[in-house]
């Protein structure tokens, strides 16, 4: 990165370092703990931050350091558990912020730099190259169409930068995977493009048809899907799901992958009865799970 000084430098002073408090009954306190650290990026000269949103579900305090180590407390402005992303409030103006890149503009083998924060006014930068813009699933019941996936591991803390060799924000840093040539997994900023105004406005995305929420964490394994956690007084708890469970099918189409199991859930509403076929202990048998809503379950 050493040719490119004044890149980096271009892009420093977006970059924040969040702090977040968060109350230990909060549901999310369990899994991502009371006391968080994460990166942001300044995307609007009116104080508005980008970060991911496990770094602030919960929150009852922020604190946000800039890059000149000038702190502010900040608000949570909205939050978008289905892309990921959550954005924060500073009262302050005039801001250096990040320009958003084009509508699709990522490209395979592009090149490009992370930045995050390792604490205040601490940064690090790693670079490399686009590897993949798959879609991408997780375990938390979590499924996005397009994602970043770069050569180069995350350098700090999660909900860094991601730019182009432009100094325009791509992405925002949410995970390291272990991918061959994957090695860091970035919110794409269309995302958060397509739902700025709702954000902004709502807290929320109000457009968008709300995903009922199981509260499972299914695993992919060998052609199955196999649970491996069910979180605690959520509704596949509640009626009767098990950790070990497998997932034959939902409302009987056959389920062979975490992703055709999203896709199956989410043609349903919260509130609406879901229809599984589960195998247990070498029997299979009917399971009907009324969907909840995971924003009402972590609402701050």
């Amino acid at each position: 990165m050493n040719g490119h000084i004044g890149l980096i430098h271009g892009i420093l002073p977006a970059t924040v370092d969040l702090h977040v408090t968060i109350p230990e009954n909060h549901p999310s306190a369990a899994n991502l703990g009371s006391e968080r650290v994460g990166s942001g990026t300044i995307v609007d000269a009116d104080g508005y931050i980008l970060t991911v949103h496990y770094v602030t579900v919960g929150a009852s305090s922020i604190t946000v350091t800039l890059a000149d180590g000038e702190q502010y407390h900040a608000q949570i402005a909205g939050q978008d558990q289905e892309t990921g992303l959550s954005l924060v409030k500073i009262s302050a103006r005039e801001l250096p912020f990040l320009k958003l890149a084009p509508p699709d503009s990522v490209a395979l083998g592009q090149p490009v730099v992370m930045i995050a924060s390792s604490g205040q006014t601490g940064r690090r930068v790693s670079g490399g190259y686009v590897s993949s813009l798959d879609p991408y699933d997780g375990q938390w019941e979590y499924m996005i169409d397009k994602s970043i996936r770069v050569t180069a591991f995350n350098p700090g803390f999660g909900g860094g930068t991601l730019a182009n060799f432009k100094g325009e924000l791509l992405g925002i840093v949410s995970l390291n995977l272990n991918e061959v040539a994957k090695f860091s997994l970035a919110i794409p900023i269309d995302y958060y493009r397509a739902y700025a105004d709702e954000l902004k406005r709502y807290g929320q995305v109000r457009s968008r048809p709300r995903r009922p929420w199981l509260g499972i964490y299914p695993q992919a394994m060998a052609g199955h899907v196999i649970i491996g956690g069910v979180a605690p007084n959520g509704p596949a708890a509640k009626f009767g799901l098990r950790q070990g469970d497998i997932i034959l099918s939902v409302e009987k189409r056959e389920i062979r992958s975490r992703r055709e199991l999203y896709q199956e859930m989410w043609k349903k509403r919260p509130g609406e009865r879901i229809s599984l076929r589960i195998l247990r202990d070498d029997q299979s048998f009917d399971l009907d799970i009324v969907g909840g809503d995971r924003a009402d379950r972590y609402r701050t």
